[in-house]
């Protein structure tokens, strides 16, 4: 066994009171560890602050332009009057049409990669595209939507392009954060239900997902963030300049706040006459998007305090 003696621990090869002793003693370490917690603390701050100020920001330049006519009309006058009431739709569309399609898909796969498939090199293979396809630039997947769907299987500028490559965006993140929860389910779990003489599927329903549904609404909600606040993949699958009516199937093109804004901010005919409306809908899309964030993470908490 290995001499443990308090002459080993300080020989010159440095045990663990050896490197205590190289430092600056007690007071040395209870320094640096505050110099530690107060970079960390300063970085949160910084994070802090920063998103405070852009929500000032867009606050203080977009209230104006909301009013009950802004947010139920549809645009007038080229644009630059009038209301957002089809982006507000359009994106609402395009946001829950990609979570339907991306939260099913990615669920089953981060289930099938983390409780059935063997680990070797073919799944270190999958698990490296994963990752490296949630690091794609979102243009690639607009110019993937515009030939797969638009153009290939014929849906054409709609919203279910848009939603179906929103949804091809956004599977990565729901795929990570899936197999993340997975894992955090403690095996004791597993094993308990197996030894009661369960099957590993009623195991994995009734015991393993449940348990890690929290995490899973957690890749959820920023995969509705994520498409709900993208511009590039729907600006060539989607969303067009100016629609006054509402999409009554899934096969209508839209309008949608991102692309709204991108249009008012560098396309219009009027850029400085509508930056007030640029601001009011971008302050929309984030009020949008926390929205349907805090719906999903007030339901995540009901769960984990229902689990409890």
């Amino acid at each position: 066994m290995k001499d443990l003696s308090e002459e080993s621990l300080s020989d010159e090869n440095g045990g663990i009171k050896g490197i205590f002793e190289k430092g600056a003693g007690l007071g040395g370490r209870r320094r640096m560890q505050a110099l530690w917690f107060g970079f960390f603390r300063g970085a949160a701050l910084i994070n802090g602050f920063a998103l405070g100020l852009i929500l000032f920001f867009m606050f203080s330049r977009g209230w104006q332009a909301i009013s009950w006519e802004f947010l139920t009309q549809p645009p007038r006058d080229s644009m630059t009057a009038g209301g957002i009431f089809p982006c507000i739709i359009g994106t609402l569309g395009l946001a829950l049409g990609a979570i339907a399609v991306a939260l099913p898909i990615g669920v089953a796969s981060a289930i099938y990669l983390n409780e059935y498939a063997s680990s070797g090199k073919i799944m270190r293979i999958i698990r490296l595209g994963i990752s490296n396809l949630a690091g794609v630039p979102s243009v690639v997947f607009g110019l993937f939507g515009l030939a797969f769907f638009c153009i290939i299987l014929g849906m054409g500028v709609s919203l279910a392009a848009g939603a179906l490559t929103l949804g091809a965006m956004t599977l990565p993140v729901i795929i990570g954060a899936t197999e993340e929860a997975l894992k955090s389910v403690p095996d004791t779990y597993r094993e308990a239900s197996l030894g009661l003489g369960a099957t590993r599927w009623q195991t994995i329903w009734r015991v393993v997902l449940p348990s890690a549904l929290p995490g899973i609404l957690t890749g959820a909600i920023l995969g509705i963030s994520r498409a709900a606040g993208e511009t590039a993949p729907i600006m060539f699958t989607a969303a067009v300049f100016f629609t006054p009516k509402i999409p009554s199937s899934i096969m209508d093109e839209v309008m949608a706040l991102p692309y709204h804004i991108y249009v008012l901010a560098t396309a219009g005919t009027s850029i400085e006459q509508t930056r007030p409306l640029q601001y009011g809908t971008a302050l929309v899309l984030i009020a949008l998007v926390l929205g349907m964030n805090l719906v999903a993470i007030i339901y995540r908490s009901k769960l984990r305090k229902k689990m409890r």
